[in-house]
């Protein structure tokens, strides 16, 4: 879900229009990968394939319900997925769950590179 809220700054008499875009299903994503603990859980799964909470607390390094407490947060925004066996929970990468912040991004970069592409116009018309 993606809207775009328009609001109209004036600089030096030109009339500037600033694009506020906000999706919501990227939210959770930035949030989960915020934390380097969760980035290094989530690159791992990514890297290595489906693991266990006891094989990942020896790679993170923390106690096994700190990492338990991580992989929920990875969980809530989709980013890990888990199955029991037994008394072992699994766990592995679900990367398609990084979508909305592909696309928050890659709105924000052809937004940059456009204001780039007119800076250097503008830059070029100048020039004496």
């Amino acid at each position: 879900m993606q809207f775009v809220q328009n609001f109209r700054l004036t600089n030096h008499n030109q009339t500037v229009m600033v694009s506020l875009v906000k999706q919501a299903n990227a939210n959770p994503v930035f949030r989960a990968l915020a934390d380097p603990t969760r980035r290094a859980i989530f690159e791992e799964l990514s890297r290595q394939g489906e693991q266990t909470v006891h094989a990942l607390t020896r790679y993170a390094g923390v106690s096994q319900p700190a990492v338990s407490k991580h992989l929920t947060v990875l969980k809530r925004a989709k980013l890990v997925r888990h199955r029991r066996e037994g008394r072992e929970s699994h766990y592995r990468a679900h990367p398609d769950a990084l979508a909305p912040m592909v696309d928050w991004l890659n709105h924000y970069g052809a937004f940059w590179r456009d204001k780039f592409d007119q800076l250097e116009a503008l830059l070029e018309r100048m020039e004496p």
